[in-house]
């Protein structure tokens, strides 16, 4: 692609979009303080809300059938940066579909294997602190969608993104 085109988040790699989103999120800070004041005119008072990590991040497991914690440090930007994409690409959903996106196979030992969910709560702990954010919204029908703030971050940290064509 020419770099006079304009790329949205359907355009790249979603490896490396994650990736660029998830060091997006973790540089700009926006995943550390609570709330911060930022502007106070006369009676209008707009506030920036930024992320807040859990202080189980270290040692949560992400779902029921994992036998240990992520390895990597920065999991929680990466899954965060993963559910914004999903929610750009197919709006309307909620903490249920999360839970199958990131579900697997519980292993059972000599029995068979069967489909186990995700954690629900670190689905919806990432997905309330999107909404603070502002990147994302409730949906009236159900689920999550994007704002059009959202979608503007979103297509900004694609246009950086680099798109090799094989």
């Amino acid at each position: 692609m020419a770099d006079s085109t304009a790329r949205t988040v359907k355009d790249v790699n979603p490896h490396e979009f994650v990736k660029a989103y998830s060091a997006h999120l973790k540089r700009s800070g926006k995943l550390f303080v609570a709330s911060q004041e930022l502007l106070l005119l006369g009676n209008l008072r707009i506030s920036f809300y930024q992320m807040e990590l859990p202080e189980w991040v270290d040692i949560v497991k992400t779902a029921r059938f994992k036998e240990l914690p992520p390895y990597d440090p920065d999991w929680y930007y990466t899954r965060a940066a993963s559910i914004a994409r999903k929610i750009y690409l197919r709006q309307g959903i909620g903490v249920g579909g999360f839970q199958k996106i990131y579900g697997g196979r519980q292993r059972n030992g000599s029995r068979p294997p069967h489909f186990c969910k995700s954690s629900g709560a670190i689905s919806r702990n990432i997905l309330q602190q999107l909404q603070k954010m502002g990147i994302i919204d409730v949906d009236p029908k159900g689920g999550r969608l994007i704002t059009s703030q959202g979608r503007r971050d979103l297509d900004q940290v694609a246009g950086r993104v680099d798109v090799t064509i094989a």
